[in-house]
């Protein structure tokens, strides 16, 4: 892992995070050397558009136009 002073940090953040994203290591950032962040890269997400990335997941329904419970069961009918 990076380690990077705060001072430093500061002066060149847009270049450390540029760097981060290419090469997906975490930068600590310290303050008088003793670390007080850690930076890290988000995880990669895939290029799938998100219409349609559920297609196929839904393994049966009996009837999706009748109710979860039963209206009996609700607490407002009480």
């Amino acid at each position: 892992m990076k380690t990077i002073a705060a001072t430093e940090f500061k002066a060149r953040c847009l270049r450390v995070i540029r760097q981060m994203s290419t090469d997906r290591e975490p930068v600590t950032i310290t303050n008088r050397g003793r670390p007080v962040a850690v930076l890290s890269p988000l995880p990669r997400m895939d290029d799938r558009p998100l219409i349609g990335a559920l297609r196929g997941s839904v393994l049966s329904f009996d009837d999706p136009f009748s109710p979860a419970v039963e209206p009996s069961d609700w607490s407002a009918n009480k």
